[in-house]
């Protein structure tokens, strides 16, 4: 008999967008866990337990079962969302276990690419160079082989951009095309009728600063 995978507290707050991506990835490859959800501001503050858990005080922590590994960042969560629910039962197509080395360079050139984007990303909204934005954002569309980042198969890669270029769609408007972008507007369209991306989606979110 084979045993099941340990059962998870994913530690979160749902507003968060780093907290978003390791979200999807859990419910997209099957994971069992218990959501937990904290406020990060207010004056109630982080309990005491999370504090423990994660000294710097951010989300998400994943907790896989009796604190026998906690991981405390979202971009960790999505390198070992394999190991923790079991490569064999996950609905994420895992690059590595199955020697893809066509969609790992795809996986890790889009994610390089998303890290990337974030700081100009964030100067663009609060203000900046807008051009500079959107260059990266079409260096960005060009990595993406609709369906997913990847081709037909759904990856992390895909967890890891949703949350961020949704941000970007909901503060600009459906505008890509005429920036270049041809490839992002579908690939968005597609991970929304996903149930594990639909479920994530908040009415009420923050940016990633």
């Amino acid at each position: 008999m084979t045993s099941s995978p340990p059962s998870c507290r994913f530690i979160t707050n749902k507003m968060c967008p780093f907290a978003q991506k390791a979200w999807i990835a859990l419910e997209a490859a099957g994971a069992k866990y218990n959501l937990e959800q904290v406020s990060l501001y207010g004056p109630g503050g982080k309990p005491d337990w999370f504090w423990k858990l994660n000294p710097k005080g951010q989300v998400p922590v994943l907790v896989v079962g009796d604190e026998d590994l906690v991981l405390a960042d979202s971009d960790l969560i999505l390198d070992e969302i394999q190991r923790v629910v079991d490569a064999k039962r996950s609905k994420l197509y895992d690059v590595m276990n199955n020697d893809d080395v066509n969609a790992t360079q795809k996986v890790q050139s889009f994610r390089n690419c998303l890290s990337e984007f974030l700081p100009i990303g964030k100067k663009a909204v609060l203000g900046g160079n807008n051009d500079k934005m959107w260059t990266k954002l079409q260096e960005l569309d060009a990595l993406i082989q609709t369906p997913y980042v990847a081709g037909e198969q759904l990856t992390v890669a895909d967890c890891a951009g949703f949350p961020f270029l949704w941000r970007i769609q909901q503060e600009y408007g459906n505008v890509w095309e005429e920036h270049g972008c041809n490839n992002i507007p579908q690939w968005l369209e597609q991970c929304s009728r996903h149930p594990a991306f639909a479920k994530s989606i908040q009415s009420s979110w923050w940016w990633w600063w």
